[in-house]
């Protein structure tokens, strides 16, 4: 009876959002739909650790370690931390201004770099960073403190977000500082491949490209926020393959990611403090976006972006008001919790 009610505790919310030592921590949440994902309470065990406004979370399942990205003044950009809630380490750097998207490449090698896009204005702004798991800074992409729509040399004006293939090749939203709303597809030699950057609304226009994740279809998903949607794309010729903004009419996508099972893709609307998972569509065909769970977070949250374990399958969500990140884990029941129409 007693794990009955702990249950039922997480799934209406009524977990209190405060943890001891720390007062700013925010636990409240409800689930509407099919119940997908459960909070880990105890993830991470050092939460006081978090001192700025975080922004993105990356995964290394094969390591077994989670990097939260965080920005503010006289505050560590980086905290590392294990899938269990260990804090490892933090690292900084004045080579990185303002974080903004984090991506952990080549994780299953024995050299795994870590991506992280720098929306500053400074002299070291407007580039995509690529570090060591401790820190070191290794390449960097753009022309630093210039933000610029120059391809040779490669320019951003605050790029939002990286993924990097197992192939090598990386597929880029550069659109968070207005002057460019572009969708860059490098090899693995950093040439451009093809680029969608006309900003409009209409199919393979963008205003302000936030995320962005491909699939094992050869599928580019990008979170188009500016026009509340998401477009789709060929990974490989770069053509147009179709648009979900139905699911999107309340706020903007700011975040997608698939999960690990490849049954839902992950996004997440900041100013509705929302977690939203959507029916991926099969091979060949995109269709209309479907609602399946949405995880209600509590008021002034404010998620920002996410990575999923793909060994575990667990959900860690960076969150810029509650000035934290958090873990979700799989629910292992089934059924379904109304609590409210979506």
């Amino acid at each position: 009876m007693a794990s009955l009610v702990l249950l039922m505790m997480v799934l209406y919310g009524t977990i209190g959002s405060q943890q001891a030592g720390s007062s700013v921590l925010r636990h409240d949440y409800q689930l509407q739909g099919r119940p997908l994902y459960k909070l880990d309470l105890s993830w991470p065990r050092n939460p006081e650790l978090f001192t700025g406004e975080v922004f993105g979370v990356a995964v290394n399942q094969y390591a077994g370690v989670v990097y939260v990205a965080q920005r503010g003044d006289n505050v560590p950009k980086v905290l590392v931390f294990t899938i269990h809630g260990d804090f490892l380490m933090s690292w900084n750097t004045t080579t990185l201004e303002m974080p903004h998207g984090i991506f952990l490449a080549d994780a299953a090698s024995s050299n795994p770099t870590v991506w992280i896009t720098d929306v500053g204005n400074g002299p070291y702004g407007h580039c995509i960073k690529q570090y060591s798991p401790s820190g070191n800074l290794l390449q960097v992409l753009g022309t630093p403190g210039k933000a610029g729509s120059g391809m040779n040399p490669l320019q951003f004006d605050q790029p939002a977000e990286i993924f990097v293939h197992d192939s090598g090749e990386m597929y880029i939203v550069d659109g968070d500082g207005g002057m460019n709303n572009r969708l860059i597809k490098l090899s693995k030699d950093q040439e451009v491949l093809w680029m969608h950057g006309e900003k409009g609304q209409g199919l393979a226009q963008f205003y302000i490209p936030h995320s962005v994740t491909v699939d094992s279809a050869h599928r580019v998903w990008v979170a188009d926020r500016g026009n509340k949607r998401i477009q789709v794309f060929n990974s490989v010729t770069g053509d147009w393959l179709g648009t979900w903004g139905s699911c999107f009419t309340e706020d903007a996508p700011y975040s997608v990611r698939l999960t690990a099972d490849k049954k839902y893709f992950v996004v997440v609307q900041l100013n509705t403090n929302q977690i939203t998972l959507l029916d991926a569509p099969p091979v060949g065909l995109i269709g209309q976006c479907k609602v399946i769970s949405v995880i209600q977070l509590a008021d002034e949250v404010k998620p920002h972006l996410v990575d999923l374990d793909l060994k575990t399958g667990a959900l860690y969500v960076a969150e810029i008001g509650a000035q934290q990140a958090q873990k979700f884990t799989p629910f292992s029941l089934g059924g379904s919790v109304s609590l409210e129409p979506h």
